[in-house]
């Protein structure tokens, strides 16, 4: 199992059912009003969800989910 799966299992079925559905909007590329920025030297976006966060990035023709963590000192310094 990997880290995105083992966090939607442990957050409420409310916030579950959020991120998901910003994933698809994102798959979709229906970008219109979500809260995305690149991270600084780095190739990676990031959507923001309250207090959670969306890591992703291009690739050519699709978008890759690296990782969706909450916000803390953390988040962005793995990248």
């Amino acid at each position: 199992m990997d880290k995105i799966e083992k966090l939607l299992r442990k957050i409420s079925k409310q916030d579950r059912q959020r991120l998901l559905e910003l994933i698809e909007k994102l798959i979709h590329r229906e970008t219109k009003g979500l809260n995305i920025a690149k991270i600084k030297t780095t190739d990676f976006y990031r959507l923001r969800a309250g207090r959670f966060r969306i890591i992703f990035h291009y690739n050519q023709t699709e978008i890759i989910v690296d990782s969706i963590k909450q916000r803390d000192k953390k988040t962005y310094k793995q990248l």
